[in-house]
């Protein structure tokens, strides 16, 4: 016997949802104090967080929440939560 539990929806992926306007905050990489450790790329719950062809980590502004785990982790503090402008 199959169980329904009445779900339709598969959990979302940063790929499957743009950000759209509701963002508040978003981050602002530096890449002055930045060591390239990539920890920002890993904490990154939305997947959005990607690196350039120089080394450096950059997020994918179209598909960023803003929930600044990003900038919380950045052992450098390298990262800049900035109020998104409207």
């Amino acid at each position: 016997m199959a169980l329904n539990v009445g779900c339709s929806a598969a959990p979302g992926r940063a790929r499957d949802n743009k950000t759209g306007s509701w963002r508040v905050f978003k981050p602002v990489f530096k890449h002055e104090t930045c060591t390239k450790c990539g920890l920002c790329e890993t904490i990154c719950p939305e997947g959005c967080v990607k690196e350039d062809k120089d080394g450096f980590f950059v997020p994918d502004l179209d598909y960023c929440k803003g929930c600044g785990l990003c900038a919380k982790e950045c052992p450098a503090d390298d990262i800049e939560m900035v109020q998104e402008e409207k």
